[in-house]
């Protein structure tokens, strides 16, 4: 599909990624350890009932410049055994405020580079969750690894822990590209790596990919897709290189380089989604690709797909996040919870006792609402405004209100082919998909007057 230059120069704006709502720079430092506490188990009260973890590990061997995450570089083993023994500490924290007949749903390793850690300190953290959690059938547990971190014995030992999806970051099969952002490639072939973890009971195997970086070009990158589809993974998810250096340093590194601009990455996206859509594989949200028969794209069929900071997720899977280790965000009903992103200060922080909070923000009822507006725009492609409307006993002008709902703005998304609009009831096209971040910023309130800043939406 042939996007116009003129719509991209009008469509690349500093806009929300939307992995929260408010967004995570609208959250401060307007809490108390108590209020904390308390919106932890007032969160027992809340839908939905799941348990889904979120433990961050911020170590790294070494920085890769594109980078956006809170990373550590360490070789410091005796640092990296004390983080984890601080991760089992705020387990248990979180196991004295949780209503003990909730169970797991979930739980996504992040980082940083979780399999940086030793596999018998993974072995040991899962081992506190088995102790002292119940779990529902089939949860999710899922790890996001490096495949050059990656060997067949770890891989053993990490099905056997109880990881049952991994997701290796690959971000280009490109030597020139790795080259230039100071990744290490995989030593065994990433098609070998899928296979074997498969072999050993793994039910979902996902690859990302990273577009927007130097010296990827539509062809180079285009090879590297099709290359991916060979591996037959489950999921592919292609990411957009959002450059922040004002916020990572390490990235102003790749501005000795030309990186592609608007245009050349929108070119990158498109060139990617025909690829995988030939072969089959399902367009899921913003970002993501899965398999016909994968439940992902079932749940699109059913319009069921959610999304957290983790990435997309099924209605079965979702929980209320609670977040682990530093910088990590716990996304309950009512409130979003930051950890600090100093290790020191988190380790000292739970050795006395307390959450190691760095920042907060407690949603209000109106900003629910706007909440799952944007959701069902970012993870199902479409929003009826009636369901929204009677879900919360509230007529169609009073959320219209709500969104500061602007029908000028609906008409010329759907006049440029972006969407289609009647009845109240919005579909994004496929055109669409490639500014779904613009179209949910239309009906977010806050981004009438927003001071905040954002990657740039294309």
């Amino acid at each position: 599909m042939q996007l116009s230059a003129k719509l991209l120069e009008k469509y690349n704006i500093p806009t929300p990624r939307y992995t929260s709502y408010p967004p995570a720079n609208y959250f401060n430092e307007d809490f108390s350890q108590e209020r904390i506490v308390a919106a932890f188990a007032e969160s027992n009260l809340s839908q939905p009932q799941n348990i889904s973890f979120y433990i961050h590990i911020p170590f790294c061997g070494k920085l890769c410049y594109y980078c956006g995450c809170n990373t550590h570089i360490s070789k410091d083993q005796d640092q990296i055994k004390k983080y984890v023994e601080t991760l089992k500490k705020e387990i248990l924290m979180f196991k004295k405020l949780l209503d003990p007949t909730r169970k797991i749903s979930q739980i996504h390793w992040g980082g940083g580079t979780p399999n940086y850690l030793p596999i018998e300190e993974v072995e040991g953290i899962m081992a506190v969750f088995v102790e002292h959690f119940a779990f529902i059938p089939k949860a999710e547990i899922a790890m996001e690894c490096h495949p050059a971190h990656l060997s067949f014995d770890y891989i053993d030992r990490l099905v056997g822990s109880g990881i049952n999806r991994v997701s290796l970051g690959v971000q280009d099969f490109e030597s020139t590209v790795m080259k230039a952002v100071n990744r290490d490639e995989s030593i065994i072939p990433i098609a070998e790596l899928i296979q074997y973890i498969k072999s050993k009971g793994a039910i979902s195997v996902n690859l990302d990919f990273v577009y927007g970086l130097p010296f990827q070009t539509t062809e180079s990158f285009q090879k590297t897709i099709e290359k991916a589809t060979e591996a037959n993974p489950d999921r592919l998810a292609i990411f957009s290189y959002a450059h922040i250096p004002w916020l990572k340093k390490a990235q102003q590194k790749l501005e000795r380089y030309e990186l592609p601009s608007a245009e050349e990455k929108t070119n990158l996206f498109d060139i990617a989604y025909k690829t995988l859509t030939s072969k089959g594989y399902v367009s899921i949200g913003l970002d993501h690709f899965a398999k016909p028969q994968d439940e992902l794209s079932l749940a699109l069929q059913s319009k069921s797909i959610h999304r957290n900071f983790q990435g997309y997720c099924t209605r079965e899977t979702t929980g209320q996040v609670y977040a682990l280790g530093v910088s990590g965000i716990s996304q309950l009903e009512n409130a979003y919870i930051q950890n600090t992103k100093s290790i020191t200060s988190y380790i000292k922080a739970i050795d006395q006792g307390s959450f190691a909070i760095e920042k907060a923000y407690f949603v209000d009822n109106h900003e629910k609402i706007i909440r799952e507006v944007i959701n069902e725009i970012m993870c199902n492609n479409f929003v009826s405004l009636p369901q929204i409307a009677a879900k919360y006993h509230l007529n169609i002008e009073q959320l219209k209100n709500i969104l500061t709902f602007e029908e000028e703005t609906i008409h010329q998304f759907e006049k440029e082919g972006l969407l289609t609009y009647s009845e109240n009831r919005l579909e994004i096209t496929a055109m669409g998909q490639f500014f779904m971040r613009n179209i949910a910023a239309s009906f977010d309130p806050k981004m009438k007057t927003n001071l905040k800043s954002f990657s740039k939406a294309l």
